[in-house]
C-alpha cells in the first residue's frame, strides 16, 4: 500500500456528502485524468508528431502551437463529462457552453508555456474553477463568458499542473495549497507535499531582464536594488531566474520563495501586462495566496480585480509576501524609490 494519499482520497475526504462540493471534486477528477493523459502525449515528444508545428494564432494574437490544439481538446471533451456549464479557453475566441444549468465554470490555458515545447522545457496546464450562473438556451442576449467577470476571490478551486522531471498537480481547493505528483505505473496522482508555505528568506527574484528599458521607474528601481546586491539599499545579494514558463516559476517559488514580475511596459500589446487574468493570474494567484504569499497587478491585489473580458491581460506580480509588498510600496509612493538611497537615490544629495 502506498504512504501517500491520492487525489481521488483527498477529494472524497474534502467533499463528503456536500453537492456543490462533490461537484468540485468531480471536475478536478476529470483535470487530473487529463493531465495524465497530456503527461503522456509530452513525454513521446516529436515521437507523437510536430507538438511545436505552429498552425495558427488565437484570440489574443499569439501563435498555436500543435500541442496547445491538442491539449484544449482533450481538456473540453473531459469537461464535457463534468458539471460544468461553460468551458473558457485561452485556446478559444469565445467561451463555450457545456451544459447549460450546471453549477460550475472552467477557465484554463490548456498549454501555458508553449515556446518551449521543442527545448524540453518544463511546461504545463492551469485552470480555475468558478460558480456559474446559468446562462440558459439563450446565449444570444447574455454570451457565455459574462460568467467570467467576476472577481478572482470567488473561485471555487483553483490548480496547476506542471510537465517536468516529475507531472505535478498543485491544487487549492481554498484549504490550503497542496502538490499531488503523478504515479505513472498507476496513472495516479499521489500527494507527496500538504499544505505548501512560502519560504520568505530566498533571495531570487524572476524577471525577463531584456525588458529592462521598456519597464516602469518603480520596477527598474527594485531590480536596480537586486542587482545592486549587498553594497546597495537591500544589503543582500539576489539570484536571477527566468524560465519563461509561467508554472515552472510558479512550482519554484512555492517550493523555494522568492518573486515574479511581469510588469507592464511601454511596448506595442504589453500596457496592459501580458498574461491573462481569468485564467493565469486569478487561479495562480489563488494558490499563492494560499500558501502564504502574495499576487498583485504592481499595486493592487489580482483577485480584488474585476476582469471586463475573457482575455483580458494584465501585469503580474507574486512570490513572498514581503517582496511583494516591497514592489507594491515603490509603485504606490514614489518617494520610497529617491530614499532608498540616502546618498545615491534619485532623489539624493547629487541628484536634483
Amino acid at each position: 500500500m502506498s504512504a501517500f494519499q491520492s487525489l481521488e482520497k483527498h477529494l472524497e475526504g474534502w467533499s463528503g456528502d456536500d453537492g456543490a462540493r462533490v461537484a468540485i471534486a468531480e471536475t478536478v477528477a476529470r483535470f487530473a485524468e487529463t493531465a495524465a493523459r497530456v503527461s503522456d502525449l509530452i513525454a513521446r515528444g516529436p515521437l507523437a508528431g510536430a507538438l511545436h508545428a505552429v498552425v495558427g494564432g488565437n484570440a489574443s494574437g499569439d501563435e498555436q502551437k500543435e500541442l496547445d490544439l491538442r491539449a484544449d481538446e482533450l481538456f473540453c471533451a473531459a469537461l464535457k463529462r463534468a458539471p460544468v456549464a461553460v468551458y473558457g479557453s485561452e485556446e478559444r475566441a469565445a467561451a463555450l457552453v457545456l451544459r447549460s444549468g450546471a453549477p460550475l465554470a472552467v477557465a484554463i490555458d490548456p498549454l501555458d508555456g508553449s515556446s518551449n515545447i521543442d527545448t524540453n522545457v518544463s511546461i504545463g496546464t492551469i485552470f480555475s474553477i468558478l460558480p456559474a450562473v446559468d446562462v440558459g438556451a439563450c446565449v444570444e442576449t447574455e454570451p457565455a463568458e459574462a460568467v467570467f467577470r467576476q472577481a478572482g476571490r470567488n473561485q471555487l478551486a483553483a490548480g496547476f499542473v506542471i510537465y517536468g522531471p516529475q507531472t505535478a498537480l498543485v491544487l487549492s481547493l481554498g484549504q490550503g495549497a497542496h502538490i499531488f505528483t503523478l504515479e505513472r505505473e498507476s496513472g495516479d496522482f499521489l500527494q507527496t507535499r500538504a499544505d505548501v508555505r512560502i519560504p520568505k528568506d530566498k533571495r531570487e527574484y524572476a524577471i525577463n531582464a531584456s525588458n529592462y528599458r521598456h519597464w516602469e521607474e518603480p520596477v527598474r528601481a527594485y531590480v536596480d536594488d537586486c542587482i545592486s546586491g549587498a553594497e546597495g539599499p537591500r544589503g543582500e545579494n539576489f539570484n536571477m531566474r527566468w524560465i519563461a514558463s509561467l508554472v515552472a516559476e510558479s512550482f519554484r517559488i512555492l517550493v523555494r520563495g522568492g518573486i515574479f514580475l511581469y510588469p507592464r511596459d511601454d511596448r506595442p500589446g504589453y500596457q496592459h501586462g501580458r498574461l491573462r487574468l481569468v485564467y493565469e493570474a486569478n487561479p495562480i494567484a489563488f494558490i499563492v495566496e494560499q500558501a502564504g504569499g502574495a499576487a498583485t497587478d504592481g499595486k493592487h491585489r489580482i483577485l480584488d480585480l474585476v476582469p471586463t473580458e475573457l482575455h483580458q491581460r494584465v501585469p503580474l506580480v507574486f512570490g513572498s509576501s514581503d517582496k511583494v509588498e516591497h514592489v507594491a510600496r515603490y509603485h504606490s509612493d514614489r518617494h520610497a524609490i529617491g530614499e532608498r538611497s540616502p546618498l545615491f537615490g534619485r532623489r539624493s544629495l547629487f541628484r536634483a
